[in-house]
């Protein structure tokens, strides 16, 4: 892989979104390390969660977040995190996407590797997700943190609920961590002009694919309690064929029938540009429109 000037990108969710220093000392392990480049810090309060953004090579990529993950287990725990999204461990959630040179399958195995890495230095349960997933029913990351971190902790002792990797027990503060390999996805999410948390959710159970929504559009609706308004938290899981002009369309309708109206919306992390090129091509009708008619496709290797 190296040879072929591979580029693989990781965006860890690391569950922590309010301490500055501790998300800094997270994003040193990133800068430090030689072959893998930070290109995005996204720490949110409300959810308590920041998401990172790395590329680089396989070998770069594969130290910086054994690093990172080190640092988080030394700085989070688990036992007193709190926050509106989903988690079950200090690293969440650990993704690793083909971009350059690389394919699905050297992905998978990269995901393998850091599991292994993972739990042999820091004794940190892993599951396995997505397209590395070793059983169907934990393809889809919601069913994997099913309780989150405090229900796990519980069941994880239960044969259903075993680790892929390592032993059945949590560990004592940094909980337990998803590794998978999957396309390329974009976290969406559209705030709402209400206080009113069960309005998120039910457009939410309307947005997913899971509850007869979007194919490719997991949604789940969460509180913004600096700002006292609901949300809609969405990943994209395939934005070309569930458009983001598509998902901000059918929440403002939905919305609709409870009186209120989107206030705004957010991106978490990168996107690519194909997806914003498909919502000026939705919002302003421009014919015939081509990426390469925007000056920035040009700048690519200069």
């Amino acid at each position: 892989m190296e040879s072929r000037n591979a580029i693989v990108e990781c965006i860890p969710n690391f569950s922590e979104g309010q301490r500055e220093e501790v998300i800094e000392k997270i994003a040193e392990a990133f800068r430090g390390t030689g072959g893998c480049r930070l290109l995005d810090v996204k720490p949110d309060k409300d959810h308590n969660r920041t998401v990172y953004t790395a590329i680089g090579s396989r070998d770069g990529v594969k130290e910086a977040i054994i690093r990172a993950v080190g640092v988080a287990v030394e700085l989070i725990d688990m036992e007193k995190q709190k926050g509106e999204h989903p988690r079950i461990g200090a690293c969440d959630v650990i993704p690793f996407v083909p971009i350059v040179n690389c394919t699905m399958q050297e992905c998978i195995e990269l995901s393998r590797e850091v599991a292994g890495e993972i739990n042999s230095r820091y004794s940190i349960p892993v599951y396995f997700y997505e397209e590395s997933a070793l059983k169907p029913e934990r393809q889809n990351l919601a069913d994997i943190r099913k309780g989150e971190y405090e229900g796990l902790r519980k069941e994880i002792a239960n044969k259903e609920r075993h680790p892929d990797v390592g032993e059945p027990r949590m560990h004592p503060s940094a909980g337990a961590t998803v590794i998978g390999a999957r396309k390329p996805l974009i976290a969406y999410n559209v705030n709402l002009g209400t206080s009113d948390i069960k309005v998120a959710k039910e457009i939410a159970k309307r947005m997913r694919a899971k509850t007869g929504g979007l194919t490719y559009v997991k949604a789940l609706g969460v509180m913004l309690k600096e700002r006292n308004i609901a949300q809609v938290s969405m990943n994209l899981t395939d934005y070309s064929k569930s458009a983001m002009y598509t998902v901000f369309e059918m929440v403002k309708m939905e919305a609709k029938r409870y009186g209120v109206t989107p206030v705004g919306s957010e991106v978490i992390g990168l996107l690519p540009m194909e997806a914003l090129l498909e919502v000026a091509r939705y919002y302003l009708q421009i014919e015939g429109f081509q990426s390469s008619q925007v000056l920035e496709s040009h700048l690519i290797g200069l």
